[in-house]
């Protein structure tokens, strides 16, 4: 990857984001020496301007930045890392250099959950249920998410709110492996829903 350092006097702005939360978490500077570093050691060090040397961040509070992935911008001059935090990213002990939390929106768990389930349908390893639910045919899915369905339901009328999570997340998961064998996605369902939400929509 060829990364211009020259632009501005050898060094390169890189924006730190999480790999999960997809929240920026701070902005640092890297020169070549650094960027080699954390490429090597897969945890994000920087150039101090202040210092004028290489500093990995958590080196002396255990809170490393552990690379996911690094790119690079349209003009090779800004880097985009994503990254795994140990814990607070700012030295000032907050989740940000904002001062804002880094919390984890659970609805991106399902495009993880997605991707999941289209590698086991790619690879069909033995001993998975998922794998078992895919060799039994389009019919049997189809058949599992009514099932659940039908359970979510029951809970709902006479069952208890952690029952309904419950029986619901069977449904959601038997719903995703049912699209993924029509080569669908969970953000396909999620497209159609904002288009619902445009107050022109109408019903087809």
């Amino acid at each position: 990857m060829y990364i211009d350092f020259d632009k501005l006097g050898g060094l390169v702005p890189a924006i730190i984001q999480d790999s999960r939360s997809k929240n920026v978490l701070m902005l640092g500077f890297m020169n070549k020496e650094a960027y080699d570093k954390t490429v090597e050691t897969n945890k994000v060090t920087f150039y101090s301007r202040s210092r004028q040397c290489l500093w990995t961040k958590g080196e002396t509070s255990g809170n490393f930045l552990n690379v996911v992935d690094i790119k690079n911008d349209c003009d090779n001059d800004t880097l985009l890392i994503c990254v795994i935090p140990d814990g607070p990213t700012c030295h000032k002990g907050t989740d940000t250099c904002w001062g804002e939390k880094n919390e984890l929106n659970p609805l991106l768990f399902l495009t993880e959950l997605q991707d999941f389930i289209e590698k086991r349908h790619e690879e069909m390893p033995e001993g998975s249920y998922t794998t078992s639910l895919f060799k039994d045919g389009l019919n049997r899915m189809a058949q599992k998410v009514g099932e659940e369905a039908l359970e979510a339901v029951i809970e709902a009328v006479n069952g208890t709110d952690e029952r309904l999570v419950y029986e619901a997340s069977d449904m959601f998961y038997h719903l995703i492996v049912l699209l993924t064998s029509k080569g669908l996605r969970i953000e396909d369902i999620a497209k159609e829903l904002q288009v619902r939400h445009d107050p022109n929509w109408h019903k087809h």
